[in-house]
C-alpha cells in the first residue's frame, strides 16, 4: 500500500498515465472520424434538390472531369461542361444528356489562356449553380529537371494559369452567386503531390500546394456562409495525365474515385478522397521523415526520368 502511495506521489508515473490517455484518446478520435467519412460517408449531400439546379465542370471531357459530370448528372444535376475543343464537348454532353436525362451547357475555353473569362462568366449568367468541380490542370510530359524542362518560358505561363489562375478566377466567377444563397460546393482538384515537394515535377507540385492552401483557406472565410470548399488531393487514378490504363486498389478508375470523393464532402476540409489513398496520404505525411520521402520520391522520378529519355532516343 505504501509503495502504491509513493507511485501517486511520482511526477513521472502522471506524466505516463496523461500520455497514454492522450494516445488513447487520439486513437480513438482517429478510428471514429475514419469510420464516419470512410465507412458512413456523406453521400446525400451532393445533390441538386439540396444544391441547386447546376454543375459546373472545367476539364470536362475526359478522366476525372468527365467522371465528376457523369457522377454528379446522375445525381440530377444540369452539367455545365467546360474545355478546350467543342467537338469533345459536344460528345461528352449527347452522351449525358441520354444517359442521364439532364440538362447539359457547353462552353469551348482554353484555360492557358487568361482572356476567357469574360466568355465564361457570360455563359455561367442566370444560373443557379450548386456545385462547381475545378478540375482542369496540367502536368510535366515527364519528370525533369527545371532548368532542362522544354520550352520553358510557354511551359511555366501554361502551368500557372491552367493549375492556379482557373482555380481562382472560376472560384470568383461562381462563389458569389453561392454567397447570395447561402449554400453550395466547390471541389477544387489539387493533387497528392502538392501535400510535399516533388523534385523533378517542381512547378507541378508547387502549383497543387497553392490549390491546396487557397481552398482551405476560402472554406475557413466561407464556412459561416454555408458555402463547402474542399481540397482534394488524389494520388494516381487511371487518367490521360497519369499515363496509367489498369486500375487495381490503389488505382482506382475516375468513376470509382469521383464516387468515393463526393461521400467525404462536408466531412473533411482536405481529402484525399478515396479509402486507400487516404492511407497512403497518412503514411507519406505522418510516418515517414521528410528526408527519406523526398529521398524516395527523387528516385522514382529519376528512374522515370530516365525510361522516357531512353525511349526519346530509341524511337
Amino acid at each position: 500500500m505504501e509503495s502504491l502511495h509513493e507511485l501517486l506521489r511520482d511526477p513521472l508515473y502522471w506524466i505516463g498515465a496523461v500520455t497514454v490517455a492522450w494516445l488513447l484518446l487520439c486513437t480513438l478520435c482517429f478510428l471514429f472520424n475514419g469510420i464516419r467519412v470512410w465507412i458512413v460517408g456523406n453521400g446525400n449531400l451532393v445533390r441538386a434538390s439540396r444544391l441547386g439546379k447546376w454543375a459546373v465542370v472545367t476539364g470536362a471531357t475526359d478522366g476525372i472531369g468527365k467522371a465528376y459530370a457523369e457522377e454528379l448528372a446522375r445525381r440530377g444535376f444540369a452539367i455545365v461542361l467546360i474545355s478546350r475543343t467543342q467537338e469533345k464537348l459536344d460528345e461528352v454532353s449527347k452522351a449525358i444528356e441520354s444517359k442521364f436525362n439532364v440538362e447539359t451547357k457547353t462552353i469551348s475555353a482554353d484555360f492557358g489562356c487568361t482572356d476567357i473569362y469574360p466568355k465564361i462568366e457570360s455563359g455561367l449568367a442566370g444560373l443557379e449553380i450548386g456545385v462547381l468541380v475545378n478540375n482542369v490542370g496540367v502536368s510535366y510530359s515527364y519528370p525533369e529537371f527545371f532548368l532542362s524542362v522544354p520550352n520553358i518560358d510557354s511551359f511555366i505561363n501554361d502551368m500557372i494559369n491552367i493549375n492556379i489562375t482557373s482555380v481562382c478566377q472560376m472560384t470568383r466567377l461562381v462563389l458569389p452567386r453561392m454567397v447570395d444563397r447561402s449554400k453550395g460546393v466547390i471541389l477544387n482538384i489539387a493533387s497528392a503531390s502538392g501535400m510535399y515537394p516533388v523534385p523533378l515535377l517542381a512547378l507541378y507540385s508547387s502549383s497543387k500546394a497553392f490549390v491546396d492552401f487557397f481552398s482551405r483557406g476560402l472554406d475557413t472565410e466561407y464556412k459561416s456562409k454555408g458555402i463547402i470548399i474542399q481540397s482534394v488531393l488524389p494520388f494516381y487514378v487511371t487518367t490521360k495525365l497519369s499515363k496509367i490504363r489498369r486500375a487495381t486498389i490503389d488505382i482506382p478508375t475516375p468513376e470509382r474515385y469521383v464516387k468515393a470523393q463526393l461521400s467525404t464532402v462536408g466531412l473533411q476540409t482536405q481529402s484525399n478522397g478515396y479509402l486507400p489513398h487516404a492511407i497512403m496520404g497518412w503514411v507519406t505525411t505522418a510516418l515517414l521523415p521528410t528526408k527519406v520521402l523526398t529521398k524516395y520520391v527523387t528516385k522514382v522520378c529519376l528512374s522515370q526520368r530516365a525510361r522516357y529519355l531512353k525511349k526519346q532516343k530509341q524511337g
